[in-house]
């Protein structure tokens, strides 16, 4: 199989999944706490993943798969630059937006190969956006061509961010760095999913974004989109991207540099 074959059989687990949410959005899910109070998950974020791992093993008996509600899917210690087939999974990017029957929560589905991102999905199960691209074959919004905005100027950008779960040391550093372009793009904006931020960097409806404390299952996805897009991802002060990157930046390749400069000034 090649990877249009297996970004088939993703974009369909997507929308399995995505539907399936929706319907549980005001049924009263069991809410759990994770690392802190403000990182949770709920019955529904556990069952979504269930349900993509089951399809994933049906269709991919000797696959691999990485979610955020049930690590690495056997025992086997995980090298991921050795792995021939990883899918990495984040069943509901967004969590508190769900849990709040807010906007903004996103499945995120991509395929890792030998260390590389071979594609990346990321659906909006509220309004039916499917974002996906495929390495070296462009990124694609519900069957339409995307690329990033061509905006040049920071004083011209909407500029999207998330607020840190860790209360001690990432919000200080987050708000620092929002001190630090507060006057000199147009605006901010938070949806609470990272991996929708980066689609509507890929969009274009987002100049840049950029995000502290991420996990792989988070970015791995909205990553490959906004490389298709023709846009820029790398840490936020400015090193390579990596499939180890915590800390993103993901912007048009005219903003981005200005935005390293600006986010990373007098930081602390």
């Amino acid at each position: 199989m090649g990877n249009t074959d297996y970004l088939e059989q993703a974009l369909d687990i997507a929308l399995t999944a995505g539907t399936m949410i929706k319907s549980r959005i005001s049924d009263g899910s069991l809410i759990f706490q994770k690392s802190s109070a403000y990182d949770l998950v709920t019955e529904v974020d556990q069952a979504a993943e269930h349900l993509i791992r089951n399809h994933l093993y049906e269709k991919f008996p000797t696959h691999r798969v990485l979610g955020e509600e049930g690590g690495v899917s056997c025992e086997q210690p995980l090298d991921i630059q050795s792995e021939p087939y990883l899918w990495v999974v984040d069943p509901i990017d967004g969590t508190n937006n769900f849990i709040n029957g807010l906007p903004g929560y996103t499945v995120s589905i991509a395929l890792i190969r030998y260390g590389v991102i071979q594609l990346g999905v990321v659906y909006d199960p509220t309004i039916q956006e499917m974002f996906w691209a495929v390495l070296g074959k462009g990124a694609f919004l519900n069957g339409r061509r995307i690329q990033v905005s061509p905006v040049q100027s920071l004083d011209d950008s909407i500029i999207g961010t998330g607020f840190p779960s860790n209360i001690a040391s990432d919000r200080p550093h987050m708000l620092n760095q929002v001190q630090n372009i507060r006057d000199c793009c147009r605006n901010i904006r938070i949806y609470g999913s990272a991996a929708l931020q980066l689609a509507y960097v890929a969009s274009g409806r987002l100049n840049a974004t950029w995000d502290l404390s991420l996990q792989l299952w988070d970015i791995a996805a909205g990553a490959l989109i906004v490389q298709e897009s023709g846009g820029v991802v790398s840490e936020v002060d400015g090193r390579d991207f990596h499939l180890s990157t915590r800390n993103i930046l993901a912007s048009n390749k005219e903003l981005h540099s200005l935005l390293v400069k600006k986010l990373n000034h007098s930081d602390g």
